[in-house]
């Protein structure tokens, strides 16, 4: 008797009277959601202007959806044109059969083409959407828990995920392979943020790391899972796909870091010209502040003067005299006094 074990849904559709909410792809859109809004959060730490991350992720986002449903449509095309089979299957993405490397790969040609038209570099833009993204796939992995499928082996542990009878599915408890990928990702995502943070990554290394840190994670949570899937010398088709794009990405961080090191001084060139606008702003009324300090410093200035030579005069009179040497203001008086005292003979 299992003691303990994650149930799975008995429906993965929730219908909100006619609408019908599905669960995959409500993971979808929440997984999205938060690839758009924390990307945006970093593009504009990046300098970049607001919005600009969703006004790119319109293009990126389906074209990522579509390379990700050729993907798993390619590589799994049994399911879809074998004999007893119905290829309009092939169309109903809400069923579930997203591969990621069709999504990326597809996705960033929508990107490039949304980054061609602002005039902002495309790596500049990725870097600032990885940890979002990976984020999004800890999200959109419990798609997969929704509709009973990508689990892993048999096993009694107690985080084992139970799976009910049902169509190409025996009932019994398996490895929730759907959660050892989500709680990855989102390990992923906190390297990418602590890597950026450390060493200022920039020129789509954050990217590449990310790629790199997915793929090795990839790697052994596929070799557990037991759907099918086509296998060569031995290792399923998506782990010998994910050795090779981990290769790539460490060769274009180690690449990239030779070639340009450092960070982008600026992303989005429009964002600056605003920036500068603002400036030119607040300069003027600096100037306003700064002449009035002037004055006010004239204004301290001359009476400082004021006081000092009034103290001048008042110490000039004041002054001690040496013996047999008369200050100026006694010279005065001695002087009227002797004329005074020349009239008095005289008289």
């Amino acid at each position: 008797m299992d003691l303990a074990y994650i149930p799975s849904p008995s429906t993965g559709v929730i219908d909100l009277g006619p609408i019908p909410l599905r669960g995959y792809a409500f993971c979808i859109i929440i997984g999205v959601f938060v690839a758009v809004w924390f990307g945006n959060k970093r593009w504009v730490a990046r300098g970049g202007r607001s919005g600009t991350v969703a006004d790119i992720a319109v293009w990126a986002v389906p074209f990522g959806l579509v390379g990700g449903r050729l993907y798993h449509v390619i590589t799994d095309y049994q399911l879809y044109f074998s004999e007893g089979e119905n290829w309009v299957d092939a169309f109903k993405i809400w069923q579930g059969g997203l591969g990621i490397w069709g999504a990326v790969a597809l996705g960033a040609v929508g990107a490039w083409i949304g980054c061609r038209r602002r005039g902002i570099p495309l790596p500049a833009w990725a870097d600032a959407l990885a940890p979002g993204l990976a984020f999004a796939q800890a999200c959109g992995r419990w798609g997969n828990w929704f509709n009973q499928e990508l689990y892993g082996k048999a096993t009694d542990v107690p985080w084992a995920l139970k799976i009910s009878e049902g169509p190409n599915r025996v009932a019994g408890t398996y490895h929730p392979t759907f959660l050892y990928e989500s709680l990855w990702c989102i390990g992923a995502a906190l390297l990418v943020l602590w890597a950026d943070r450390r060493f200022k990554l920039g020129h789509g290394r954050v990217f590449a790391l990310y790629v790199a840190a997915y793929c090795a994670g990839r790697a052994w949570i596929e070799y557990m899972r037991v759907d099918e899937a086509h296998h060569i010398l031995g290792l399923r088709l998506n782990v010998w796909t994910a050795l090779i794009v981990f290769v790539l990405a460490v060769a274009y961080f180690v690449i990239s870091a030779k070639v340009r090191p450092g960070r982008e001084e600026i992303v989005e060139p429009g964002a600056v010209e605003d920036v500068a606008a603002a400036a030119e702003s607040g300069d003027a009324e600096g100037v306003e502040t700064a002449e009035g300090t002037e004055a006010s410093k004239d204004t301290k200035d001359s009476k400082a003067s004021a006081a000092a030579e009034g103290g001048a005069d008042k110490a000039l009179k004041n002054a001690p005299k040496a013996d047999g040497d008369a200050g100026p203001v006694d010279a005065v008086e001695a002087s009227e006094k002797n004329g005074t005292a020349e009239t008095a003979k005289k008289g």
